[in-house]
């Protein structure tokens, strides 16, 4: 009985022992089919997020080039550093290292790791220069990997500074042009599935999901040769004179193309350390003034088309004052009897605010408004001004009369440009452009004879009898108009001053326009005639050389002519 029990007692555990393996392997078998079948996908993807990642491809912004195809903005590739602040942490005693080549604080480095331990990526320089990027790929340092990201670079620094604005550090346009038009330059970063090691490098790509799109190049109207020139000028202008600021603007007459636009004070692009809002601003369009005296062209053009002036009408200016709703308006002697024309040719207050109160206040406004004067120019540059034309129904009589010479109005000196290219166009107004190749039409603001008449009067202020004699060209036929007006201060105007000058050339054939303005000249001289004109001329002289204009002087061709037939 008791072996029976024993063999008994054997199968029993034989029966057990079979039973709980037969169990075991049908319970590996289910997971093996529940792993590798049912929950496939997820660990397959839970495997492949501890290896594989997706990584950003950083694409190119679009290049901004002038009119011939020069470089004003690139992009250029550099390094950036960043760090996987758990993996750094665990090599702690290389951070003051890194620190020193990062020229950090060891311990600054330390703890912002530390505040970030529960993050992949946090950067630690950005953009750096090729060689110290060697010297960090060198050490291997775990955690801390170098990314390939872009840097702007503007070749021409200060001379397009305000016009071509910047970027920040992530390629993004901030002002001007870059970001007017960002959308065009910046591109579409790529995406594509890299698998890393452990210590995060990249060693194997696995499929590219999104292709980088690079940014579209942007080919503006801008002549780098003329807008150096310009800015040449002009800062050696404001620096003669100790004025505050100044502006100059060039236009195409027949396309209404910005050929130049510079402003002074500027500021460096390329470097980090930008200067204040002082030397930020496009002044060309985002400052206003009281234009003066650079007016009285569009007054005396509201007086043609009203039929109550022509060019040869005597107009008696004696004494030299007038007295306006208690208000004196003065010349700055007593011209006596002056002819319409001559009116510009001295800039007489007295004549043109006499022509100016003999019309319809609605008719000189529908004059200034046409010209474009109290609204945008229409460049879609950040911050344009619009400036300040109030309407004509709010006119006092004192307002109509100082609006002939140019106060109780704000303008641009873009808006200046423009409006002195329409009567060079013969009376057809332009939107001014920069976009190179865009379609602009004009539309027509005054009758083309009361244009051709307004060129010719205009042409007598660069004469010898003229307020802008040194504006003129030697072998070309220059017509324009001088301005001076007084700076605004609190309870009326200062003695602080605005000097102007606006004109074109040739008058035979007007090619171009430019607008000088030199904000706050020091000293005794800061009549628009005595700052502002010189620095016309000398911006004139260089565009009518850089795109070959003939000269249309006749007495400087005939000297031509006698001269090579003598030699």
């Amino acid at each position: 009985m008791t072996g029976q029990r024993a063999t008994s007692g054997g199968t029993m555990r034989v029966w057990v022992t079979a039973g709980l393996m037969l169990l075991a392997a049908v319970t590996l078998v289910a997971r093996a089919v529940n792993l590798q079948v049912m929950e496939a996908e997820f660990l397959q993807s839970q495997g492949e997020a501890r290896y594989l990642r997706e990584m950003a491809i950083p694409t190119v912004r679009g290049s901004i080039l002038d009119r011939n195809g020069e470089p004003l903005a690139v992009s250029t590739p550099v390094e950036s550093v960043w760090a996987h602040p758990g993996e750094l942490l665990q090599a702690a005693d290389r951070i003051s290292m890194l620190a020193s080549l990062l020229e950090a604080d060891a311990e600054d480095l330390e703890r912002r790791l530390t505040q970030r331990a529960d993050r992949e990526f946090v950067w630690l320089r950005r953009q750096i220069n090729p060689g110290l990027a060697e010297r960090i790929r060198e050490l291997e340092i775990p955690g801390v990997f170098l990314q390939r990201e872009y840097r702007r670079f503007y070749p021409t620094g200060e001379v397009t500074a305000q016009l071509l604005g910047f970027t920040n550090i992530d390629d993004i346009g901030q002002e001007g042009l870059e970001l007017a038009y960002n959308d065009w330059l910046r591109g579409e970063p790529g995406t594509k599935r890299v698998i890393k090691d452990r210590l995060g490098r990249v060693v194997q790509n696995v499929e590219l999901v999104r292709e980088a799109k690079p940014g579209r190049d942007l080919k503006l109207t801008i002549d780098r040769r003329l807008q150096y020139l310009a800015f040449r000028d002009l800062k050696a202008t404001v620096m003669e004179y100790g004025a505050r600021s100044g502006s100059v603007v060039v236009l195409d007459v027949d396309t209404g193309e910005i050929l130049a636009m510079v402003n002074y004070p500027s500021y460096n692009p390329n470097s980090s350390a930008r200067m204040a809002s002082e030397g930020l601003r496009n002044r060309a369009l985002t400052d206003v003034l009281e234009p003066g005296s650079v007016m009285k062209p569009f007054a005396v053009a509201a007086a043609l088309e009203a039929g109550i002036a022509s060019p040869d009408m005597i107009v008696d200016t004696s004494p030299g004052t007038l007295t306006v709703s208690g208000h004196t308006i003065r010349d700055v002697r007593n011209f006596g009897e002056l002819t319409v024309e001559g009116l510009l040719t001295k800039s007489s207050n007295v004549g043109v605010v006499d022509l100016v109160l003999s019309m319809d206040a609605r008719h000189l406004w529908s004059i200034y408004s046409r010209f474009g004067f109290g609204s945008v120019s229409g460049t879609g540059f950040p911050g344009e001004s619009a400036g300040v034309l109030r309407d004509y129904e709010r006119w006092r009589k004192l307002e109509q009369a100082t609006l002939a010479y140019g106060y109780g109005l704000s303008v641009t000196p873009l808006q200046l440009a423009r409006a002195m290219a329409a009567i060079a166009d013969e009376g057809r107004l332009r939107q001014p452009t920069f976009i190179a190749g865009s379609d602009n039409p004009p539309h027509s603001v005054l009758d083309p004879e009361l244009a051709r008449q307004l060129a010719v009067m205009l042409e007598t202020v660069t004469g010898p009898e003229g307020s802008g004699r040194a504006a003129g060209v030697e072998g070309y036929r220059v017509a324009g108009k001088t301005g001076t007006s007084r700076k605004a201060a609190a309870g009326g105007y200062g003695d602080r001053y605005i000097a102007s000058f606006a004109g074109f050339a040739p008058v035979s054939d007007p090619a171009l326009v430019a607008v000088a303005v030199i904000n706050d000249p020091g000293g005794e001289r800061y009549y628009g005639g005595q700052v502002a004109a010189p620095l016309f001329a000398s911006v004139m002289e260089a565009g009518l050389r850089l795109f070959n204009v003939p000269p249309d002087d006749p007495g400087l061709l005939m000297a031509r002519v006698e001269e090579e037939a003598h030699d």
